[in-house]
């Protein structure tokens, strides 16, 4: 009845499901308000709910982070290129690997680290090919760089192509669209063209300013090799913001070490695990599936879910426990900067937008129940909530009592405060271990004289997360979810790069 309804209602279905993310997440958020007039008890369950759910996932990521830390170093220490030639001979020379970097305005200084880093990997580099996807629309300075970048690069690769993405009606101009046509375009010269097999090669999709593991590729022939189903696979490394972590500000700096550790905890959650950023494939799948949609904004959960659906529910994301490093947002001066974060993050939070989508395809596919139903959980869980933390943790305990003169009379009134402080003292514990494991994995500061003061800082930037988890956590999270609630559908804008 429900996948009837849906099939003959696409449009009103659709409008529907774009509105519920924004509903229930300003419902929530408001709910401590009104209903502390009517039904403060309720609202006291609801808080005190809410915060033993908020402690379980903070000793839950501080137990899961710490481990994926030690897999992480153990794993950067381990010598795969010459593992994978002892333990598969006569195969670990036969995958080819695609990269696609997909670029719009980004600095050449940044696109030749990204290349640099590129030829210092431990994998034949001949076994390498990668695509520099520009936009058309960036004109001579897309020219420009892609002769530069050929010029001193072309060589090291097997191959070094560039490509220039037009603007195609129907698409949204972005990195899914980009991606999707570097990807063809490389598809188009290492298959169609050259004559290699679509079976041996898989497809990186890199941020411009990622830089892998040297290992990278060769943990990832050597999963793509062993693997029992490598074209139902997308493998994911750590990714951690620490590119030029010390040279944002302090809030921005706070922010890419909580996303860092983050990112580090979620590859030991298969449930929760979804490609991110950088992430790579197999070219088969994706050409199977036909490839990054055009028409969307957020490309990661949406290849993904793309891809789980296709395969009805028999496909999943593995950790490659090393790291790949990313840029903090940052931009020229300290205000530029902070919009910069918040636009980033604002574009993160807009992946609600593929709820819908995702919603859908759990109604309609075909997938194992159960299966399909804990992946959508996840994701909804996630987004639904992302405005919702902050304000449920920060100032929902202290509305009912302050509110209603009567409910802070009654035991429960008293006590509420008093309980979900202790709750949220204990989980602390995460900060702590955010702390320590962002100090562990965090670059040297570059100034080899840092002052005495710099190090009593560094934990001391931490008392600022009420404020920046305001401003650039619940704020682009409630700003997404009204603008997708409304109608107002955002572009892709592309920040200021440094």
């Amino acid at each position: 009845m429900i996948r009837r309804y849906f099939r003959r209602h696409p449009i009103r279905t659709q409008r529907a499901l774009e509105i519920l993310p924004g509903f229930v997440s300003w419902s929530l958020i408001l709910f401590p308000v009104w209903g502390s007039f009517i039904i403060p008890t309720a609202v006291a369950y609801y808080v005190i709910a809410f915060t033993v759910y908020w402690l379980y996932r903070s000793l839950t990521m501080s137990v899961l982070s710490v481990m994926a830390h030690f897999k992480i170093k153990a794993s950067s220490e381990f010598d795969w290129i010459t593992d994978l030639k002892t333990s598969l001979p006569e195969k670990w020379n036969s995958i080819h690997h695609i990269i696609v970097i997909p670029t719009y305005k980004e600095p050449i200084e940044t696109l030749e680290k990204t290349l640099e880093s590129l030829s210092k990997q431990s994998y034949p580099l001949k076994n390498i090919h990668i695509m520099l996807s520009f936009e058309e629309r960036e004109g001579q300075d897309g020219q420009d760089k892609a002769k530069s970048l050929l010029k001193q690069f072309q060589k090291k690769f097997g191959h070094l192509w560039s490509t220039f993405h037009p603007d195609i009606h129907g698409e949204i101009k972005g990195k899914s669209s980009n991606t999707c046509w570097g990807a063809i375009q490389a598809k188009k010269f290492l298959v169609d063209e050259i004559g290699m097999d679509i079976k041996n090669i898989t497809i990186t999709s890199e941020d411009a300013d990622a830089r892998f593991h040297r290992h990278y590729f060769s943990n990832l022939t050597y999963e793509f090799l062993t693997v029992e189903k490598p074209f139902n696979t997308i493998w994911q490394g750590g990714i951690a913001f620490y590119n030029n972590i010390w040279d944002v500000p302090s809030p921005v700096r706070v922010m890419a070490a909580i996303f860092s550790i983050t990112q580090m905890y979620i590859l030991m959650r298969r449930d929760r695990l979804i490609n991110f950023s950088t992430y790579s494939t197999s070219l088969k799948h994706v050409h199977d599936i036909g490839y990054w949609d055009t028409d969307v904004i957020p490309e990661d959960y949406r290849l993904f879910f793309k891809s789980y659906f296709a395969k009805k529910g028999d496909f999943q994301v593995n950790p490659i426990f090393l790291p790949i490093y990313a840029d903090a947002a940052q931009a020229h001066g300290f205000w530029p900067t902070m919009i910069n974060q918040y636009e980033q993050l604002k574009r993160w939070a807009w992946g609600v937008s593929d709820d819908a989508y995702i919603i859908r395809q759990f109604v309609l596919n075909d997938a194992p129940f159960w299966g399909k139903f804990i992946r959508v959980l996840k994701v909804v869980e996630d987004h639904f909530l992302w405005p919702v933390n902050w304000f449920a943790i920060t100032v929902s305990a202290t509305l009912p009592p302050l509110l209603n003169e009567e409910f802070s009379r009654t035991i429960i009134g008293k006590t509420l405060p008093q309980v979900t402080s202790t709750l949220l003292t204990i989980s602390l514990i995460s900060m702590v271990v955010i702390f320590v494991l962002d100090a562990i994995n965090r670059p040297p500061h570059p100034n080899l004289k840092r002052s005495i003061f710099s190090y009593i800082k560094q934990p001391l930037e931490f008392v600022l997360l009420p404020v920046v988890g305001f401003f650039f956590s619940a704020l682009p999270g409630i700003d997404a979810h009204t603008r997708l609630m409304l109608g107002k559908y955002i572009e892709y804008r592309v920040t200021e790069k440094v």
